[in-house]
C-alpha cells in the first residue's frame, strides 16, 4: 500500500464522520416519520392517485425544513443535552460540530426548504412548512424548560406536516374532515408515545431541568393518565378515515384501525397501572407500530 493511499484514508474517514454528524443533526428518525406523514396525507388528498414528482418535491422541501428545525432545536438545547446521557454524544455537546456551523446549516436548510416548497410545490405548502418550523423551534423548544404543556405544543408541530402534504396535493379544503382526521390521528398519537419516553428518561430530563410531566409529577400518575386519555381519544378519531371511504376498503380500515387502537390503549392502561419502565417501553414500541400502520391503512384502503 502506498503512502498516498495511507494519507488519503484518514481524510476520507474524517469526511464521512463529518457527514454522519450532519445527518445526526437532522434527527433522521423523526425526519422519516415526517416524510411518511407528508406522503400519506398527499396520497389521501388525491384519493390514492398521486403525481409522483409533485409528491417527491413536497417531501424534499419538507425534509429541508425539518432538518433546519432539528438542527436549531439541538443548538438551543446544546447545554441541556450535555446533562443527559442519551444526548451528550450529539454533535454539538460532544464538540464535533461548532455552533456557527450548526447555525449556518440551519439557515441554509430553512431558506432552501421554503424556497423549494414555494417554487416547486405551492405557497400554501410553504406556509404550513414555515408554521411547523416556527412552532417547533421558537415555541415548543423553549417551553420544554418552562411547562409540561410543551408536549401539547410539540404535538401540534408534529401533526402539521399532514397539512403540508394535503396542500401540496392541491387537496380541497372543503373536504376538511378527512384532512382534520389525519391531523388529529397524528396529534393524539403523540401523547401515549411521548409519555412513555418521558417516563423512561425522567431522571435525565430532571437533571437537565426539563419540565416534562414525569418530572413535575414524580409519581407518574399524571403521565399515565395522559397516555391513557390520548390513546382513548385516538380510538374513535382513528375510525374517521374509514367512514369517508366507500365500499369494502372503508370496512377493512374500520376493523383494522379499531383493533390497533384497542391494542395501543391496552398498553397505555398497563403503563398507567404499573408505571414501570418495562410497561413504558412496551407502550413506546406499540406506538411505533400503531401510527405507521394506521396511516398506511388509510392509504391502502383507497385502492381496495
Amino acid at each position: 500500500m502506498s503512502t498516498t493511499t495511507l494519507s488519503i484514508e484518514p481524510v476520507r474517514t474524517h469526511r464521512l464522520a463529518r457527514v454522519a454528524d450532519y445527518v445526526e443533526l437532522t434527527k433522521p428518525r423523526i425526519g422519516v416519520l415526517v416524510l411518511i406523514t407528508v406522503a400519506i396525507s398527499y396520497c389521501c388528498a388525491r384519493w390514492g392517485q398521486p403525481e409522483p414528482w409533485s409528491m417527491i418535491h413536497a417531501m424534499l422541501g419538507t425534509l429541508l425544513v425539518a432538518s433546519s428545525a432539528s438542527a436549531l432545536n439541538q443548538y438551543l438545547e446544546r447545554r441541556l443535552d450535555l446533562r443527559m446521557d442519551r444526548t451528550a454524544d450529539r454533535p454539538l455537546p460532544a464538540e464535533r460540530l461548532s455552533e456557527s456551523a450548526v447555525i449556518l446549516f440551519a439557515i441554509i436548510t430553512i431558506v432552501a426548504g421554503e424556497a423549494y416548497l414555494a417554487l416547486l410545490v405551492n405557497i400554501e405548502a410553504a406556509f404550513w412548512g414555515l408554521l411547523t418550523w416556527a412552532i417547533y423551534v421558537w415555541i415548543y423548544t423553549p417551553l420544554k424548560t418552562r411547562t409540561p404543556l410543551n408536549t401539547a405544543i410539540g404535538a401540534i408541530s408534529g401533526a402539521l406536516p399532514v397539512f403540508i402534504g394535503w396542500s401540496a396535493a392541491g387537496g380541497v379544503w372543503s373536504d376538511h374532515l378527512r384532512a382534520s382526521s389525519l391531523f388529529m390521528i397524528v396529534f393524539l398519537w403523540q401523547f401515549p408515545h411521548f409519555m412513555a419516553i418521558a417516563w423512561m428518561y425522567r431522571k435525565q430530563y430532571g437533571q437537565a431541568g426539563m419540565q416534562m410531566l414525569s418530572v413535575v409529577d414524580p409519581t407518574g400518575r399524571r403521565a399515565g393518565v395522559q397516555a391513557v386519555c390520548g390513546a382513548l381519544a385516538l380510538l374513535p378519531v382513528s375510525l374517521l378515515p374509514g367512514l369517508f371511504t366507500p365500499g369494502l376498503g372503508g370496512s377493512v380500515y374500520l376493523v383494522a384501525a379499531f383493533l390497533l387502537g384497542v391494542m395501543q390503549l391496552a398498553f397505555a392502561v398497563a403503563f398507567c397501572t404499573s408505571l414501570s419502565e418495562v410497561a413504558a417501553r412496551r407502550l413506546l414500541k406499540a406506538s411505533l407500530v400503531y401510527l405507521p400502520t394506521v396511516l398506511m391503512l388509510a392509504l391502502i384502503v383507497l385502492w381496495v
